[in-house]
């Protein structure tokens, strides 16, 4: 039907526009098939330029038809000279030119008049016909203007259906990105929750880990998390007097870990600590005017049976995790935030990375009275 359609415009407008279709569409399919590396693709891209060389080539013959013609004489302006030249002999065999008839001949005027004598005489003046005046050409349409006005309205609708999608609004049917609002953040909060200084839930650690510049932060723009997380946890072997909420946001490259301890623990202390425990490559900085320390230390990795068993798989050693503790206040005393980024990979961002989002996050939180 498409095809049918095309065979019926004109043919200064058809061609123009295959060569627009197979250009266009051709570059931009062939560089997504080197992109994506996808061989049927670049098949089809070529056939795509094949049909806009096929067009070009049709094009450039139709133009050199047209100035032919105006090159060369025409048959019958050849014929009614070679007639002339034929019709110039004279009967003693002596040849007379053109000319030489052209000066036998009587001029137009008295030809006109010797009409007129032969006439009779009760005809009116009115009767004599005049010869029929020769019709002006016809003016032939402009083909290159015709070439290039179509080239330039289907260059326009090419540029603009290769803009839309940029405009449009996201595709209904995508799902949506995960929030951080779930059950549990309806449950009763634990009674290390009830103090005069309430600490922060899981869900505004979520809140405030989960940005939309979080990606970008990271190194990976593009990426939409995967999946968030939160709780309202409670720092082990402290029988549930000490609040540890935590959050979790995870990307296809990386996952982001947040949790804030409300303990009476400093920095320093905390990096006293540190000599005692597995972390490497400690350094210590300073975030939003605060104390902090990056260190690097493998997580934990172990699974859980779903199938009724009592027991899981047993506990691993996951991979490296690049973390930076901050604490809670310029003065340093005591509780922390700490945020830690590890990949199943094993790559790790930048330092610089981790920072930037340490500073982003950290003002989310309410200061610790």
């Amino acid at each position: 039907m498409l095809g049918f359609l095309i065979r019926l415009l004109p043919f200064w407008v058809r061609e123009p526009l295959l060569i627009v279709i197979g250009s266009v569409f051709g570059v931009r399919i062939m560089y997504l098939a080197a992109h994506d590396r996808d061989w049927v693709a670049a098949g089809i891209g070529a056939a795509f330029l094949v049909l806009a060389a096929v067009s070009v080539h049709t094009v450039i013959r139709a133009l050199r038809a047209q100035r032919s013609p105006r090159r060369n004489p025409s048959p019958t302006a050849s014929a009614s000279a070679s007639a002339g030249a034929g019709a110039g002999e004279s009967r003693d065999g002596v040849a007379v030119g053109p000319v030489t008839q052209a000066q036998t001949q009587p001029p137009p005027q008295q030809q006109q008049q010797q009409q007129q004598q032969q006439l009779p005489h009760h005809a009116p003046p009115h009767a004599v016909t005049a010869p029929p005046s020769p019709r002006t050409p016809e003016k032939e349409p402009n083909a290159w203007g015709q070439a290039a006005a179509a080239v330039g309205l289907f260059g326009a609708l090419a540029v603009a259906l290769w803009a839309l999608p940029r405009y449009m609004p996201a595709d209904d049917n995508a799902p949506p990105p995960p929030t951080c609002s779930d059950e549990s953040s309806r449950e009763a909060l634990p009674k290390a929750y009830e103090d005069s200084s309430r600490p922060v839930t899981g869900e505004e650690l979520c809140e405030a880990l989960n940005r939309p510049d979080l990606a970008e932060l990271l190194g990976t723009p593009g990426e939409t998390a995967t999946s968030v997380s939160s709780s309202n946890n409670t720092a082990p072997l402290t029988d549930e007097k000490v609040a540890q909420p935590e959050a979790t946001v995870a990307f296809d490259t990386y996952t982001v870990n947040v949790s804030a301890t409300y303990n009476k623990l400093s920095i320093d202390q905390y990096v006293k600590l540190m000599e005692f425990g597995d972390e490497t490559d400690v350094r210590a900085v300073t975030v939003a005017g605060r104390p902090a320390v990056l260190a690097s230390a493998h997580t934990m990795k172990f699974e859980i049976d779903l199938g009724g068993s009592a027991s899981g798989g047993p506990v691993e050693e996951g991979p490296l995790a690049r973390s930076v503790t901050v604490a809670l206040d310029r003065d340093d005393r005591g509780g922390s935030c700490d945020i830690s980024v590890w990949s199943t990979s094993g790559t790790l961002p930048n330092d610089s990375a981790l920072l930037d989002i340490a500073e982003k996050v950290l003002p989310e939180l309410p200061a610790r009275s």
